[in-house]
């Protein structure tokens, strides 16, 4: 492999500060749902999300001092659900702070179905759900933690799912997707490219 310097265009990111915050990047856009401790509804908007591996395991970043950790240490479970384009302003609502009593009332213009193998919601509308028991929670990533689950359960709308009879692209362009794009913008995603991967390539 040839080495040569630093491409002029190049240059260094400061890591004095979080680096995140300094360039975009593309992520996912879920809610995750959990139940408070009075039996309510709580979600969640989360990028920082993640496939755990190639089997069904789930994970997404989370702080120790937000409600959806501390449901879900108490619960076991949580709910994914993952939103269409169309849905941007309701998951950004779905941030709005806690009232003094600690209630969240926006929650209450949110339609909801149940989930069927653990206690929880997912949004109407969304495309993509999962209901997920809890596996284990890694600590000390900052203030941070990475809260992981098995998926016990998936759901699909139907127009999103891969079919052998359809081109990728097709569904693509007919059933969008939402990407986060960090920090504080996001994307439609209608058109893609198969990626060009080598023959020998393995999972």
């Amino acid at each position: 492999m040839n080495k040569s310097t630093i491409p002029a265009n190049v240059v260094e990111v400061d890591t004095s500060v979080p680096v995140w915050g300094q360039f975009f990047t593309v992520a996912p856009l879920v809610l995750v749902g959990t139940r408070d401790a009075d039996g309510s509804l709580d979600l969640a908007p989360k990028h920082m999300v993640t496939p755990m591996g190639w089997q069904n395991y789930f994970g997404f970043v989370c702080s120790p001092q937000h409600g959806t950790c501390s449901n879900i240490e108490r619960t076991g479970v949580f709910t994914v659900s993952y939103p269409r384009p169309s849905q941007v302003l309701y998951t950004s609502l779905a941030a709005t702070p806690r009232d003094a009593h600690g209630d969240k009332l926006i929650l209450d213009y949110f339609k909801t179905f149940p989930a069927k193998e653990v206690d929880g919601e997912f949004i109407e509308d969304g495309y993509l759900f999962f209901e997920c028991r809890h596996f284990k929670t890694v600590d000390g990533f900052g203030d941070n933690c990475l809260i992981t689950g098995e998926i016990v359960a998936a759901w699909g709308d139907r127009d999103f799912l891969r079919r052998a009879e359809a081109d990728d692209q097709e569904t693509i362009h007919e059933a969008p997707l939402l990407a986060y794009l960090h920090p504080g913008r996001f994307a439609t995603i209608d058109r893609s490219n198969g990626f060009p991967f080598p023959e020998a390539m393995k999972k």
